[in-house]
């Protein structure tokens, strides 16, 4: 705890602050932590929309383009600078698969933290979404696949850990097989 000095000015002037007696000087965590290299120097917001129609499927979508090229993820991507977070879910969502959706609660919020030249820092916004219609059009050139998939059948899909955790918070019973 740090305390005003009483002799310090009160007006106008900053207030002096001294450290009381036995405080350690701080360490800066500059100092105390390795340097970590990532691809870019700053941390990418992506917002993922969880789509799940009226019979409780899941709309995934198999990735052609890195992070995660290969796996099963929901539609979503990067924020552009400015961009206001729920009209870039409308528009990741339909580069990606065509569809309008209704956006509905923010179910949570995931960090990414992957080490490497080839990495980025990730804080992922996850928004439930409910389909103004099922017709998907999926963009090839970042989707090599895109279906809806029934709750029950979430386990036999390869899905990255932010996707699994969230999709285990919506539907708690979801599990891996090598999880139980």
């Amino acid at each position: 705890m740090c305390l005003p000095d009483a002799r310090a000015p009160t007006r106008g002037a900053p207030t002096k602050i001294r450290k009381p007696a036995g405080a350690r000087r701080a360490v800066p965590l500059s100092h105390s932590m390795p340097e970590i290299k990532y691809k870019k120097e700053h941390i990418v917001t992506s917002v993922v929309a969880v789509i799940i129609d009226d019979d409780e499927r899941v709309l995934l979508t198999r990735r052609n383009v890195s992070p995660f090229k290969g796996m099963w993820v929901m539609p979503g991507g990067k924020i552009d600078l400015g961009e206001p977070i729920l009209k870039a879910l409308h528009r990741e969502v339909m580069e990606e698969v065509g569809l309008e959706v209704e956006i509905g609660e923010l179910v949570d919020v995931f960090e990414h933290l992957t080490p490497g030249e080839e990495n980025d820092h990730f804080i992922i916004l996850y928004y439930r979404c409910r389909p103004l219609s099922c017709e998907i059009s999926h963009n090839h050139a970042e989707v090599a696949e895109a279906r809806w998939v029934p709750r029950d059948e979430l386990v036999d899909y390869p899905l990255p850990d932010g996707t699994r955790f969230i999709l285990g918070k919506l539907f708690p019973f979801h599990r891996r097989h090598d999880d139980r």
